[in-house]
């Protein structure tokens, strides 16, 4: 018994004191017993509850009122108006005025405008020109050349080929024939309103913008006149549509296949051998005497004389006298009274039914799912010389289990204080590394 216990103390300590396995925790304590070692296992499991909570919800609704709102309605009003024009009078005078003319004077005299004739004289001379030449000399060898050479083999082969015949087929379609005849139909035209000159006898009669009586005096006034119609008589078409069957023949194309030979040209390469001549051209270089003429230009100065008669316009100034007439513009004022239409706006108050919106907010219950994580400790057996497993450790999938719904603060959404530490721990939370005190390892 005491070398059991030795041998499990030491594989106590040479094993680390936590491994982390997915959701498992393993840990270094171990229990030794009469019946074996043990090593305390943690595992996460999540329970699941129906939490209910309740948000915002807005509603747009509206609600009826009677406003009181304005138009405008427009009258026309009749207004005189006396304003002043000024009217121009034109008066014509005639002033005496004195200008000078300048009279041309014409006057002939010879100018002398000699001037010099330069001419070209062409002369011929010869000089030494030495230049070189090459001259071509063509050698001749030959040099062997292979060549391929392409012979053609021809085959057969035979392909399918689609040919379309087209087969006349008859159908009848329905055609409308206009069968309709001339009628004589007779139309009347209104003569022409034109303005003319009538009699009117004394009246009186309501002027629609004030509501005044207006006494109108008798005498000739324009009014309109109504012209004689005019009667016009035309053929119209009277339309008549008629139902006819017409034959129509169309062609349907058959498809038919064929085997037509053809030949296929195949060229099957050869190398054959040639002796080819090639010349060589040699540029042999040699120097060239020659004379050249070369045509000399020497230029001889000639004067040629020209007296010419010119021409010269002198102006000569003299006084003259005319009546120049001028025209004096003396405005008159004059009153003038015009009678002027005038729109005039008034505010119309009237009532009206319009829809006007407000916003309401409800509480709407909703249902949510919380998983709640929870550490569960299991033992597994090692062997206390080696500190191996004697069983083998598969940490599984987190536990789900249900559980019943917790209490939640209506209006809020969120669950009561006495479910906000479960709620806020995570799955993937890694458990204490020891066992809290007072608790059973063997539990």
């Amino acid at each position: 018994m005491r070398f059991l216990t030795f041998v499990a103390v030491l594989a106590t300590s040479l094993m680390p004191q936590g491994v982390a396995v997915g959701d498992v925790y393993l840990t270094g304590a171990q229990e030794v017993h009469p019946t074996g070692t043990y090593r305390l296992v943690y595992q996460t499991a999540y329970e699941e509850q129906q939490c209910t909570a309740y948000r915002v919800v807005t509603e747009t609704q509206y609600q009826t009122r009677r406003v009181t709102s304005y138009r405008d309605v427009w009258e026309t009003e009749v207004r005189e108006r006396r304003y002043t024009v000024q009217r121009p009078v034109w008066e014509t005078n005639y002033r005496q005025e004195q200008y000078t003319v300048l009279k041309p004077v014409w006057e002939t005299r010879i100018e002398d405008r000699s001037y010099d004739v330069v001419r070209n004289v062409m002369e011929t001379q010869q000089r030494e020109e030495r230049y070189t030449v090459h001259r071509p000399v063509w050698e001749t060898s030959e040099r062997v050349e292979e060549y391929c050479v392409q012979r053609p083999v021809y085959e057969t082969h035979y392909r399918e080929v689609c040919k379309v015949n087209y087969q006349p087929v008859t159908t009848y379609k329905t055609q409308y024939t206009d069968q309709g005849c001339w009628t004589t139909q007779t139309v009347c035209h209104p003569g022409k309103v034109r303005e003319g000159l009538r009699w009117l006898a004394a009246r009186c009669s309501v002027d629609p913008a004030t509501g005044q009586t207006v006494h109108h005096r008798a005498g000739l006034h324009w009014v309109p006149i109504q012209g004689p119609a005019k009667y016009e008589t035309r053929r119209v078409w009277q339309p008549k549509m008629v139902a006819q069957q017409i034959p129509v023949t169309s062609y349907q194309a058959q498809t038919v296949k064929e085997q037509i030979p053809y030949q296929v040209c195949r060229m099957v390469q050869e190398t054959a051998t040639r002796r080819v001549p090639v010349q060589t051209c040699r540029m042999v270089a040699e120097e060239v005497v020659r004379q050249v003429p070369v045509q000399v230009c020497r230029q001889v100065v000639e004067r040629v004389e020209n007296k010419v008669p010119v021409k010269v316009c002198r102006m000569v100034q003299e006084t003259a006298t005319r009546q120049v007439p001028v025209q004096t513009c003396k405005m008159v004022a004059e009153e003038r009274v015009e009678q002027t239409p005038v729109r005039v706006c008034r505010r119309v108050a009237y009532e009206r039914e319009v829809q006007v919106p407000h916003c309401v907010q409800k509480l709407v219950p909703y249902t949510y799912t919380v998983r709640r994580p929870r550490c569960v400790v299991y033992r597994v057996p090692v062997d206390p010389c080696t500190g191996a497993d004697l069983a083998p450790v598969n940490p599984t999938a987190p536990t789900t289990i249900p559980s019943t719904v917790p209490s939640t603060t209506p209006g809020t959404g969120v669950p009561t204080p006495a479910d906000a530490g479960s709620s806020n721990a995570k799955a993937g939370d890694t458990p204490p590394p020891s066992l809290p005190a007072g608790s059973d390892p063997g539990a």
